[in-house]
Formats: structure tokens, sequence, C-alpha cells
């Protein structure tokens, strides 16, 4: 039998020998999304329920080549609000195609009212995907309604 120490060495030790790297905590469940002018940022993805309803709620910032894409089982209308959140966010709405169907730039934050104070934005168009990019990102990216993203 093999101790569990061993077996981690042995495993990192392989992995040295083969010019590996083992990913970092932060490149776990990232998605490069690539716009139609060619630059790219790293967004977390957000697939199970407890994720996306968390999103960016007490987060202090959102480096500029960071963003966060939700990822649903279905096109629908997704209404997206910002409780507890306390950076301005451009939220873009994107279809099963990955063609951008709604911007909300620049959307305010609500940070410390009540739940059923803050509004909600957005969720007019149908849409499978949803990226948070800090306030004023779509714009930098050149970003509008009927592009296509990449992903």
């Amino acid at each position: 039998m093999v101790k569990p120490f061993h077996a981690v060495a042995a495993v990192l030790l392989l992995l040295s020998a083969c010019g590996t790297k083992p990913a970092d905590v932060g490149d776990l469940n990232t998605t490069e999304v690539t716009f139609p002018n060619g630059q790219k940022v790293v967004a977390e993805t957000m697939l199970r329920d407890i994720d996306q309803m968390r999103g960016m709620m007490f987060r202090d910032a959102l480096a500029k080549d960071r963003g966060m894409l939700f990822v649903h089982p279905a096109d629908g209308n997704y209404a997206y609000w910002m409780y507890q959140v306390r950076i301005p966010l451009d939220i873009i709405w994107m279809d099963h195609q990955r063609r951008i169907v709604e911007i909300s730039a620049n959307t305010p934050p609500c940070p410390s009212k009540a739940a059923h104070e803050c509004p909600s934005f957005g969720g007019h168009e149908k849409a499978r995907y949803v990226l948070e990019l800090a306030g004023g990102g779509a714009a930098m990216y050149g970003l509008k309604v009927g592009d296509n993203v990449s992903f």
C-alpha cells in the first residue's frame, strides 16, 4: 500500500519531470473570452446555482482584464440584480450563439439596501450566457448588441 504522502510526492515529481506546472487555484473554473476586436478577458465561470446566486456579491474590485461568465442551462429571460455588489458592473447578455443581445452599462451597485429594494436589470431578450465586466468594460472593448463573442 502506498502512503498518501508518498503518492503525492510521486505525482509532483512526475509533473515536474514532465515540465507540467500544476494549475493555480485562480485558474480553475475560468474561461478565456475573446471580443470582436481580439482583446481577451479571463472570466470566472459560474455553472452551479449557488455560485450564480452569489456572483459578484461582497467583492470590492474586478480587474479590467477579468470578468464573470454565467452559463444558464437553457435560453431564457434572465434579469440580474446588484444586491450586495459593491462596484458598478457592465452586464452583457448573449444568446446560445454567443451573440450579444442586451447590455446594461455601468449598472449601479446595491451594497447596503434590503434585498427587496434592489432593482433588477436586463432580461428583456432571450439569453443563455451573461458576462459581467467592471463598469465601463463594454465601452472599453467596443462591445455592442449584435456582436459575437468567442469562448
